[in-house]
């Protein structure tokens, strides 16, 4: 008796600094990553065909350019070595910054490549207009005009520098205009100047699927957190299908009807509840061990709020008219890809834990491959790497400091005993109440600050 009285002095303090140390990195890595108050969104230009001229009407954070930001490697200025320009920036009356946009226009043009016909055009300032200064903490809306001579055919390409980020170009004033999502640094397909350069169905559909995904992985931090919320409540397939596809179904329907305009519900509402849908499923994987009968229906609820939210991403650049469907459908198709791409990961880096109990892996050297993956996750938390960070849109530790908190509690649940309930005391319901503590952080952040 006193042997196992000695035995257990021994190992539960270790245990339980190896259960809060994986957490916290859980803890720190997805709270830094919240806090986002000056996000980077896509530049919208309107390209419109006059008689004589083409007038290119953008709406941007100028602040953002104008601060030197590589805005395709971040997606919030905070994350920015030169963010204390941004900042000073952002302070500037209306009339000064439109004042230091028209200074730094010669710049900015030379970084704007429109093409005709193989001859490069020149860009003329028309006007730069900002709005007031409203809430520093929130990007504020810009919007730089500039023109250049048409030529009477042919078509036009548009590039702008990397730096500047992503921007969505829309053709107006012609028959089956363009639209196009470019990436940064991307060169716009061929654009006829007297329209008909509109995508087909099929080519939107496939467009459109990337663009999705890219608003799950990387930039999707709340969504990626419900979709976490779901897999940690039961890691089985059964499951696991029944509340991923009430989610889908549901995010489906208030995404189509917003997208048609039909339904409208500012984000000041929307993004505070898809918080507190975090706080619900995460708290819940805490209290139950299984799929009760009400979960599907209340995991449906949260998918019609997740679905006006990735409306309010399709609004910020919209979708073609002459192929709203097939976007709208390829749009939805990437959502589902990236949320099965993070419970992949997710499943993979839990399967030995998860299997504990019912595997003939030796306890000992699934140890041990938890303690590498957890090394490697970490060394890729703080050890920089350009291309990965690029990658990302994020500095890395925002993605692997979490990864290695979960591969600790893996361990951790080897260390405590293959026992039947050890991954669930030691991964899922430990996971499940720092992901509840963001939730919740997120709601007092989206609500009160």
């Amino acid at each position: 008796a006193w042997r196992s009285m000695k035995f257990s002095f021994q190992f539960e303090p270790k245990l339980a600094v190896i259960r809060w140390m994986s957490t916290l990195l859980v803890l720190i890595g997805v709270f830094l990553s919240s806090a986002s108050a000056h996000e980077v969104r896509p530049a919208i230009a309107d390209m419109v065909m006059e008689e004589q001229t083409i007038l290119f009407e953008i709406d941007l954070n100028i602040e953002g350019i104008l601060s030197g930001i590589d805005l395709s490697s971040v997606n919030d200025t905070n994350e920015a070595e030169n963010a204390a320009d941004y900042d000073a920036l952002r302070g500037l009356s209306a009339l000064d910054l439109e004042a230091k946009a028209q200074e730094a226009w010669p710049d900015i043009a030379e970084k704007i490549l429109i093409v005709v016909n193989g001859t490069k055009l020149e860009p003329n300032l028309v006007r730069v207009a900002v709005a007031e200064i409203g809430n520093v903490d929130l990007p504020r809306d810009s919007k730089l005009t500039f023109s250049t001579l048409r030529p009477a055919d042919g078509a036009v390409t548009f590039q702008w520098d990397r730096s500047f980020g992503t921007i969505v170009l829309r053709q107006q004033g012609v028959e089956n205009p363009y639209t196009g999502y470019l990436e940064a640094g991307a060169v716009s397909d061929p654009i006829p100047l007297t329209g008909g350069g509109g995508v087909g169905g099929w080519q939107s559909l496939v467009d459109y699927i990337p663009v999705g995904f890219d608003h799950i992985v990387p930039k999707g931090l709340d969504h990626i957190l419900f979709v976490l919320g779901l897999f940690f409540l039961a890691a089985r397939f059964r499951p696991l299908l029944w509340q991923v596809s009430a989610f889908t179904l549901a995010h489906t329907i208030t995404l189509a009807l917003a997208a048609l305009n039909i339904v409208n519900v500012p984000g000041s509402i929307v993004e505070p509840l898809i918080a507190a849908s975090i706080v619900y499923v995460a708290i819940e994987n805490v209290f139950s061990d299984g799929l009760n009968k009400w979960r599907p229906v209340v995991i449906f609820g949260f998918g019609l709020l997740h679905g006006l939210g990735f409306a309010s991403v399709l609004g910020e650049f919209g979708l073609p008219e002459g192929a709203f469907i097939p976007a709208l459908i390829g749009f939805n198709l990437g959502v589902e890809v990236g949320q099965l791409f993070v419970i992949a990961i997710m499943f993979a880096s839990v399967f030995l834990a998860l299997r504990a109990s019912r595997s003939t892996i030796n306890p000992q050297h699934a140890k041990r491959i938890y303690a590498v993956l957890f090394l490697l996750a970490a060394g890729l938390s703080f050890v920089p790497f350009d291309g990965l960070t690029t990658i990302l849109e994020n500095p890395q530790w925002i993605f692997f400091a979490p990864l290695a908190g979960v591969f600790a509690l893996c361990f951790a649940s080897f260390h405590a005993g293959a026992t039947p309930d050890s991954y669930r005391r030691f991964v899922s319901v430990p996971a499940s109440l720092f992901i509840a503590a963001i939730g919740a952080w997120w709601v007092i952040e989206r609500v009160f600050l």
